[in-house]
């Protein structure tokens, strides 16, 4: 079942059900311009066996980093960005897969070393310890028309260099997702207030994007099953607009869930106690993060979905598609070391590797510290710095490096963030 084709909306077909999630890489230069390391890691993922990649994080705004070494296309490519997105689009459809660019912009959800100056929906600060992320400030009606124009314009030199679709990131609290929560927007005007006004900026890039792209370009989107905080995009919200997608021609919805508050998309716990959303259960639920979310809105809707989120089982995976609870199966933490995942799940691996369960910079006799806060925060964002090593080691060298410590990945990483950062600014 794994191996079965999928048929999208606008007529294009994914060979496979699984798809290599979206993972930000950081291999980009400090203008945004793709790499041969980008170039290199895509390649070995192409050979993986996955019908569908998915890009990380592609920057509409290049003052508006989600991290530093984000791919940027904020304006119409000049020769070079041009060739070098046709060499990266060349190297991840190798091996007769998809490639989707997935676009976003990081609003308030970026740290202050990256940018003092976020804007987003409303001026509602990330309520995250150690002061890492400053207020942002609210974007007027004109820069909203600004960005949903720079979506086009990302979309299609993509679709002119070779991908053979797009994903709209609006979800885990970046830009779009900040707009969808009524805890991070607390607009008056039509952008805020109702769902539908919430919504209208996602529909606008959504349609935007459309135009852009043609009728027969595969559209996705990315969108939290809810952000697991206490008044924020709930499960009854997303179902509604997951109806609005599906209506604007939207080819598969990426269903996921959490912010950087409540990190849920990683497993992971966040500052608050997590606000339980009303969706019955199911044993599919035991390992996949996002399983009973999907399976309710299938009950509504008819447009594709891909969970991604906890996946290891290959007996999990299949249940998933046989009750109809995803139509693609969305791996990430594993490919960051198994990059051929896809082609042993298909050829009758039972199960991957949980190598998140090996990371942690706290050592058992100080195990009373994981209760504070900041350490919670430091400790996952380490965990997160030793699968960016692996793919900054895939891209450069063609290899990992498994034994790694957390702590030396987490400084390796911060690092390389200064030299990026500091080259963007000389």
């Amino acid at each position: 079942m794994l191996d079965t084709p999928l048929t999208l909306p606008c007529g294009a077909m994914l060979p496979n059900r699984i798809a290599k999630a979206a993972m930000t890489e950081g291999l980009a230069t400090p203008e945004g311009v793709p790499t041969d390391a980008l170039e290199r890691l895509y390649g070995l993922w192409a050979d993986g066996g996955a019908g569908l990649l998915l890009t990380g994080n592609v920057i509409v705004d290049r003052d508006h980093l989600e991290r530093p070494g984000n791919v940027v296309i904020d304006r119409e490519p000049d020769a070079a960005m041009a060739l070098a997105l046709a060499n990266w689009a060349k190297a991840g459809t190798r091996g007769g897969n998809h490639l989707w660019a997935q676009i976003s912009h990081g609003g308030r959800q970026v740290q202050k070393s990256v940018n003092p100056a976020p804007k987003s929906a409303s001026d509602v600060q990330l309520a995250l310890p150690g002061g890492q992320f400053a207020k942002p400030v609210p974007l007027t009606r004109e820069e909203i028309a600004d960005l949903v124009r720079r979506w086009a314009i990302a979309a299609k030199a993509c679709r002119d260099a070779g991908f053979t679709g797009v994903q709209v990131h609006a979800a885990h609290g970046y830009l779009v997702s900040q707009f969808l929560s009524p805890r991070s927007n607390l607009r008056e005007d039509e952008y805020g207030g109702s769902l539908e006004n919430r919504a209208r900026f996602l529909l606008e890039i959504v349609r935007a994007v459309r135009e852009a792209v043609g009728p027969d370009f595969p559209v996705s989107v990315k969108l939290n099953s809810a952000d697991f905080q206490k008044g924020g995009f709930d499960f009854h919200d997303s179902l509604a607009v997951v109806g609005w997608l599906e209506e604007a021609s939207v080819d598969l919805i990426e269903i996921s869930g959490g912010t950087y508050e409540q990190p849920k998309l990683m497993g992971m716990e966040g500052m608050e106690a997590e606000e339980k959303q009303d969706v019955a259960p199911s044993t599919a639920a035991r390992e996949a993060y996002f399983v009973d979310f999907a399976k309710a809105m299938q009950d509504k809707v008819a447009v594709p979905l891909m969970v991604t989120g906890g996946f290891r089982s290959r007996a999990a995976m299949v249940q998933a598609l046989e009750i109809g609870a995803a139509d693609i199966i969305g791996l990430g933490r594993p490919m960051c070391l198994m990059t051929d995942a896809p082609r042993r799940l298909m050829e009758g691996l039972e199960q991957l590797p949980r190598y998140e369960d090996e990371l942690d910079m706290i050592p058992g006799w100080l195990g009373f510290l994981k209760r504070l806060q900041v350490v919670k925060a430091v400790n996952g964002f380490a965990g997160m710095a030793w699968f960016y090593q692996q793919l900054w080691l895939l891209g450069h060298e063609g290899r990992t490096e498994r034994g790694i410590a957390a702590f030396r990945a987490f400084m390796a990483l911060e690092k390389r963030n200064r030299e990026i950062l500091a080259a963007r600014a000389g």
